[in-house]
């Protein structure tokens, strides 16, 4: 019981919460390299490619939960507006851990078993929580390769467990701040009084953001003479690019509060499975 209640102290305690590495497990292809932090939300920590670190990461400070490496977001990405939502039939409020609503899931500050590591390659693995935080259960898996030594793939999966429940996903990474980012989205979903994405989409404006959009094409991020780009199956971007030190540029697969505007539902034992490609030239 102990162990339980400092668990559910620390989904308590927030996003802002300070998120420590623990152990790293490594994975190198050339040179192309993935510090891994199962402990600290199945996240990876750096990105190295060339020697160039990549991400904003666990040696750049004392840093919250929410706010370094690249870290997956489920069983849901986003905002749920004041953690409140309605699914068959009943409503269910989790708890808020970033002002006054939830932010991104459980698994980024959970800690993820580490399963079949190898070079090049590694899953990671979550049993979702079946108390306050998320009274759903079930399972996720993010999966990391090195397709080569210029070729990072991620691919992320929640399954539901014996019940129905709603579900999104997505990677939320903290890029060392770019010179420039090409973003040509379709439209955004525009932030309301609270900050929460709404539907319908509108006409996109110019940035800076801290925005969702309809996405469905390639984003490039040039950071000096090196470009990355970033290719996923999610049409739903978030872009952050208002911060001095990084910008987070995050494929999900719905927008923020998608629980209350416009839900996907898993019957019992189905998937909800998205991927990545982020290549460096």
């Amino acid at each position: 019981m102990a162990a339980e209640s400092g668990t559910l102290d620390a989904a308590v305690q927030g996003a802002m919460q300070r998120l420590p590495p623990g152990p790293l497990t490594s994975l190198t292809r050339g040179v192309l390299s993935v510090d891994l932090s199962p402990q600290a939300g199945g996240r990876i920590a750096q990105i190295r490619h060339r020697g160039i670190e990549q991400l904003f990461g666990p040696d750049d400070g004392d840093h919250a939960a929410i706010a370094w490496g690249c870290f997956p977001m489920v069983p849901w990405a986003g905002r749920i507006r004041h953690g409140r939502f309605a699914f068959d039939g009943r409503g269910h409020a989790l708890p808020v851990n970033f002002g006054a609503h939830a932010i991104h899931g459980t698994g980024f500050t959970q800690p993820w078993t580490l399963e079949r590591p190898g070079d090049a390659t590694a899953m990671l693995t979550l049993e979702l929580p079946t108390d306050m935080r998320w009274p759903f259960g079930g399972r996720a898996t993010h999966c990391i390769t090195l397709q080569d030594e210029d070729t990072l793939h991620l691919v992320l999966e929640v399954t539901a467990g014996d019940r129905p429940m709603p579900a999104s996903l997505g990677w939320h990474p903290w890029f060392r701040k770019p010179d420039r980012i090409d973003f040509q989205p379709d439209a955004i979903f525009p932030r309301d009084a609270e900050g929460i994405a709404t539907l319908p989409p509108a006409a996109p404006p110019p940035g800076p953001w801290d925005d969702c959009f309809v996405n469905r094409r390639p984003v490039r991020v040039h950071r000096g003479d090196t470009t990355l780009t970033m290719t996923s199956d999610c049409i739903c971007w978030v872009v952050y690019d208002q911060a001095a030190h990084a910008t987070c540029v995050e494929p999900q697969t719905a927008m923020p509060d998608a629980f209350n505007a416009d839900p996907v539902v898993l019957p019992p034992g189905q998937s909800l499975r998205a991927w990545t490609t982020w290549r460096w030239t």
